[in-house]
């Protein structure tokens, strides 16, 4: 059992480490070589440039500047600079709430740490128990003042009762303000916001097949018939995870075409590059680099198009689910929070995630295998619980030498050396703990992956879920059942059965022990080690020297990925749950988390300001889980404690506790109610407000541009952004007012567009209002051809014939003459011309591209060219 300088010892070693830590950050994030790594969150936004692209050489390594090492710690007060407004705006809500849990343990902790450690710790250190029982137990100092030291059936015990009380009623007062203002902030910010997609637009699954139609056409029957007043648009889910993969072997040949190309830039006067055509280049035939990769991705292309047709032609490719928009915020909110359809397991709707949130992989699961991912990941996070019992044992073996040495006294010369003494028992087994827990978060997480949650935000809620019921079995039930087994092994040989209950309450206490040791590595190290990125450092160095070949590479590999929410929320649970639990048993543990809380708070916020870049954006989603689990650590305590006193024969003490749990529970009743609903569901009233404060006669028009493309799948970005030629019959719809559809105007494309529109009517009755009104889209293809589309005049006809043009090689006319409008498509020449035309009475608009010219000119005859 670890001492009073075991203790002491654990500390010193902590303190020092965390001090050197914060050392070791000041001086290397003066340093221009490093600047990247210590302020990406400022290089993504834009705000700052690198050092070194001004100065001398060694200037841009190492900074010159002397008077800026005698100020290195003015990052400290910078950290406190900016407000929780400017935070919001700078790195959004989830990171401002965030910070508020570790202000929250500052404000339960400050006032609950004083108090014990003024009231109760006189009380435990009078009672005297553990003097008498030291030579049957292995007891410390720290042991003495806790509750354990206090006589069975005493009356003190109504000072401890009186404690909890008021702990419970402080943490859950101040429980309430904090929900009371995170969900303030919420509807603030929803409100703040003048247009996010997910407002208007419900992800739609296990949508049924019918024959004779497609997924995409039965969604937009089902809704047109359904939701004929706000539906808006939709967008098809694919099964594109094949395709992914080759983009990304795509982009890692168009990188190395980039490296060569910029490198024979350089260095013009040299040898162009070559490369050795054998795998990773180590042997085969000698090739012009350039030329060869140019080859490589023409060829890519290819299969990349072929993919991209499969994927879009083969119904089997298309998934039971779309994306759904709406015309209103109302409308959307009515479809998300209503059922849709008399079978209940059918046209399941529910708020879509951020775009940025999305998990595209997890939408191409099949609704029916969900439930049984659920139920193997229930089995499987089981048995790893329980697996890991095993090295927590031995962990807490390490923890209690002296209970160990009585079973095996061979160990005895090893242990009995004192400094060796002193770091087994005040250091070892925090940072062994702290090993076994390191590798945990990313099994977790890839088993909330293979359940199936569609949403960044959900499997990092789901998994720190599951962290949190595993730090809650091993590191605190686990270490306190398996410490005392071993601690008290050879008391509990050598007792009566009937005495092991109370062997059993006096022991619990004494893990505090362990738990400071815990806290110091873990909270104190472990926080100064965060702010350090001692491994993003070395990973960003090795990318320079091995991988990096452009500036696409450099900004890749800063890489300052955003807070880590399945690891730290739980971690943040569990100090909120040894401190509530301890606060009335063993109070002298009360500082050690308090300063965890202040200096977490402090390191945090610095790199929520300077480095983390948050993927997505739930809108402090996360919260509720949050204040559920501070509940259930007040539930803990209590149900502890009152287990404690039974062992104490405090019979007529320990009944005034039994109230205290249901009060407990009565208010999370009451929170949920009260708050929950703004983190679940979008007020109906809210949703009015904002659709009429944006409401008007270019509504509709502009929010339908904006979601059209808003939950698009990656297949068509990433397609784009390649610049490969569109095959006409697969033409992406994005934006469906912009494009020809290849079918015949009365037949409906069955599949092959995310928002396809069923009739060429229904696309002249949204886009062209009144008669003369003409759109135009252009795509360039390979050099030599140029599209163009207009609108003459009523008329109503479609040209689709081979015709010559005199400076063209050959070009196609197709003609065919119906009441209306005209439509014509023609294929001109290499000169790359692009014409935007409005041939109705009164105005003519005229965009035109020729030899880098722009011009723009109305009936009036003024023109503007730039």
């Amino acid at each position: 059992m670890a001492n009073l300088g075991d203790i002491g010892v654990s500390a010193l070693i902590n303190i020092l480490g965390a001090f050197a830590f914060l050392l070791a950050f000041a001086l290397l994030r003066i340093q221009p070589i490093n600047d990247r790594v210590y302020f990406p969150k400022w290089y993504i936004n834009g705000g700052r440039t690198s050092p070194r692209n001004s100065g001398y050489f060694v200037g841009k390594f190492v900074n010159l500047n002397f008077k800026t090492y005698l100020t290195f710690l003015n990052w400290m007060p910078q950290a406190l600079k900016m407000t929780e407004s400017q935070i919001i705006d700078h790195a959004g809500l989830d990171s401002a709430v965030f910070l508020r849990i570790y202000l929250l343990g500052l404000k339960i902790f400050g006032p609950v740490a004083v108090i014990a450690l003024l009231v109760l710790i006189p009380v435990n250190v009078s009672g005297g128990t553990l003097f008498f029982l030291s030579k049957d137990l292995v007891v410390s100092d720290i042991d003495k003042l806790s509750i354990s030291n206090i006589r069975p059936k005493s009356l003190k015990f109504f000072a401890h009762i009186s404690m909890e009380y008021l702990f419970t009623f402080w943490t859950c007062y101040m429980l309430y303000k904090e929900y009371e203002r995170v969900a303030s902030m919420r509807l603030k910010f929803l409100a703040s916001q003048r247009r996010r997609a997910e407002q208007f637009t419900v992800l739609v699954k296990n949508v049924p097949y019918a024959n004779g139609r497609s997924i995409s056409d039965s969604v937009e029957i089902y809704f047109k018939k359904n939701h004929p007043d706000h539906y808006l648009c939709h967008q098809a889910v694919y099964n594109a995870n094949k395709f992914a993969r080759l983009v990304r072997k795509r982009e890692r040949l168009q990188n190395w075409l980039d490296y060569y190309q910029l490198k024979c830039e350089r260095h013009p006067e040299k040898k162009r590059p070559t490369s050795m055509t054998g795998h990773l280049g180590l042997w085969g035939e000698k090739v012009d680099s350039i030329n060869y990769y140019r080859e490589q991705l023409t060829e890519f292309d290819r299969k990349l198009t072929m993919e991209r047709q499969r994927v879009l032609k083969d119904p089997k490719y298309i998934m039971p689910a779309a994306f759904v928009s709406f015309n209103s915020r109302w409308g959307a909110s009515v479809c998300a929070q209503t059922t849709q359809s008399k079978n209940p397991t059918l046209w399941l709707t529910n708020w879509a995630p951020e775009p940025r949130d999305v998990y595209w992989k997890n939408l191409a699961i099949p609704f029916i295998s969900l439930t049984i991912r659920k139920l193997v990941i229930s089995l499987l996070v089981f048995a790893l619980v329980f697996f890991y019992m095993i090295p927590i044992a031995f962990v807490q073996s390490l923890a209690n030498l002296e209970g160990l040495e009585k079973v095996a006294p061979f160990l005895r010369p090893v242990i009995e050396l004192k400094f060796v003494k002193s770091f087994l028992q005040g250091f070892l087994p925090g940072l062994a703990l702290k090993i076994f827990l390191y590798i945990l978060p990313s099994v977790l997480m890839a088993m909330s992956k293979f359940e199936g949650h569609v949403a960044f935000s959900v499997l990092e809620r789901r998994t720190a879920a599951k962290y949190y019921y595993f730090m809650l079995v091993n590191v605190f039930l686990g270490s306190i059942a398996t410490g005392t087994a071993f601690q008290q092994l050879h008391s509990f040989l050598h007792q009566s059965p009937t005495q092991i209950p109370r062997t059993i309450g006096v022991s619990i206490p004494m893990k505090a022990t362990f738990f400071i040791t815990y806290i110091m590595v873990d909270g104190w190290a472990g926080i100064a080690g965060e702010i350090l990125r001692l491994k993003p450092l070395v990973i960003f160095h090795l990318k320079n020297m091995f991988v990096v070949k452009t500036e696409r590479d450099r900004e890749k590999a800063m890489d300052p990925q955003g807070v880590d929410f399945p690891e730290t929320l739980p971690s943040l649970q569990l100090y909120f749950l040894l401190g509530l639990v301890y606060a009335v048993i063993t109070p002298i543990l009360l500082p050690f988390v308090l300063i965890f809380f202040g200096f977490a708070y402090f390191v945090y916020r610095h790199q929520i300001i300077n480095v983390y870049h948050q993927q997505y954006e739930s809108v402090a989603a996360f919260w509720p889980h949050v204040h559920t689990r501070i509940v259930a650590s007040l539930l803990i305590s209590q149900l502890l404690l009152m287990g404690l006193l039974s062992t104490k024969k405090a019979a007529n003490s320990t009944p005034f506790l039994a109230v205290l749990p249901i009060l407990t529970l009565t208010f999370h009743k009451y929170c949920k109610n009260r708050f929950e609903p703004a983190f679940r569901k979008y007020p109906l009233e809210e949703a009015v407000d904002k659709d009429a404060e944006e409401g008007g006669p270019e509504h509709d028009l502009s929010l339908k541009s904006y979601l059209s493309d808003a939950y698009l799948h990656p297949i068509f970005h990433s397609f784009e952004e390649v610049g490969l030629v569109e095959d006409p019959e697969v033409k992406v719809d994005k934006k469906p007012s912009h494009h020809i559809i290849t079918p015949p105007a009365s037949q409906p494309s069955s599949q092959s567009t995310p928002n396809a529109e069923a009739e060429m009517s229904n696309i002249q009755k949204y886009e062209f209002e009144a008669p003369g009104n003409a759109y135009h889209y252009e795509v360039e293809p390979p050099p030599g051809n140029a599209y163009h589309y207009q609108v003459e005049s009523p008329g109503n006809a479609y040209n689709y014939g081979p015709e010559t043009h005199s400076n063209g090689p050959n070009g196609f006319h197709y003609e065919v003459e119906a009441p209306g409008n005209t439509y014509h498509y023609e294929d001109e020449s290499p000169g790359n011309v692009y014409s935007y035309a409005d041939e109705s009475p009164g105005n003519a608009y005229h965009y035109d591209v020729e030899q880098q010219s722009y011009t723009y000119g109305d009936a009036s005859h003024h023109n503007y060219r730039y």
